[in-house]
């Protein structure tokens, strides 16, 4: 047991995991915690955090710089291995399914700023925003793509999660709008059959939004099928991504007339990643994640000059 990285599990190499969790997200340049912090922290004594820090050292985790009186600093360090030692698996991620070129876009983005990163991540994809942030309550994913508006109701029913990163306008969906299979038609009037689908928080709301006060009929759908229910004359109407309409689609389109679904909606334009409390690594991870480059991918992907790879 030779090796520094095989060190890792004699006793300092148990307290270097715990000390590598933390310095994942510190910042390049940063002071590190006094010894007496990591001791008090971490129960331990101030000899076996020492050595803790020097294991680091050696496997070419990180590089440190003891300035006297103003403490020690991070000079450098190599986030992979550190997440190797914090005995961390891959960050795992996820977002709706990939039909639309803009979560294609999205997912591009993630997984380039992830390698840029030298953090490993997979993406997973599942429908249903209620799905996925449960996923990421019990820890089954570390974050979670929802729209803005998912995402600040689920902050308000519970203290669990947070949203940690919000992209910004139209980079969820560009627009909602209404479909219906007369092509004449133009607003939900009395008297419809309405397709609502209770796993997505966005279109349920919305449409329950735009139909307050109408006596409509509720008809339950799978969001994926509701296009062929449309076609079939199954539902008159339903709320809908308008970024995901056939070119050669015969339906009628409307506008929301309702102005709480017309304000919904530009929330539920807006990409935001949802994640648990602050207290773990994973949180000054993904806290760094840069903003802008994922977003200009994801524009780029839009524009055929990228091919998604996710």
């Amino acid at each position: 047991m030779n090796s520094p990285l095989e060190r890792i599990y004699t006793k300092n190499g148990k307290i270097a995991q715990q000390i590598a969790r933390q310095l994942i997200g510190l910042p390049i340049g940063s002071r590190l915690p006094r010894i007496d912090d990591f001791v008090n922290a971490l129960r331990t004594a101030r000899g076996t955090v020492q050595g803790a820090l020097k294991l680091l050292e050696e496997s070419g985790a990180v590089q440190l710089d003891p300035r006297g009186h103003l403490g020690t600093f991070l000079t450098n360090k190599d986030q992979t291995l550190l997440w190797e030692i914090a005995g961390r698996n891959a960050l795992v991620g996820v977002m709706p399914l990939p039909y639309s070129r803009r979560y294609e876009g999205l997912a591009t983005g993630l997984v380039e700023s992830f390698q840029l990163m030298n953090i490993p991540f997979h993406i997973a994809h599942m429908r249903g925003a209620h799905r996925r942030i449960e996923a990421v309550r019990n820890r089954r994913f570390d974050f979670a793509i929802v729209s803005r508006w998912a995402a600040e109701k689920t902050c308000q029913e519970s203290i669990d999660l947070s949203v940690l990163q919000a992209f910004g306008e139209k980079t969820y969906v560009n627009r909602h709008g209404i479909l219906f299979a007369d092509q004449s038609e133009d607003r939900i009037r009395p008297g419809m059959r309405v397709g609502i689908d209770p796993s997505s928080p966005d279109q349920s709301d919305l449409t329950r939004a735009e139909c307050r006060g109408l006596d409509i009929q509720w008809i339950e759908v799978n969001y994926m099928q509701l296009f062929p229910q449309l076609e079939n004359g199954e539902i008159d109407a339903a709320v809908w991504n308008l970024d995901e309409i056939p070119p050669t689609s015969k339906w009628g389109l409307g506008t929301f007339r309702s102005e709480s679904a017309q304000s919904m909606s530009r929330l539920l334009s807006e990409a935001t990643l949802l994640t648990r409390r602050p207290g773990e690594e994973v949180w000054a991870i993904l806290k760094e994640l840069p903003l802008k480059p994922i977003i200009q991918t994801q524009q780029s992907v839009l524009e055929g000059k990228t091919l998604p790879h996710y």
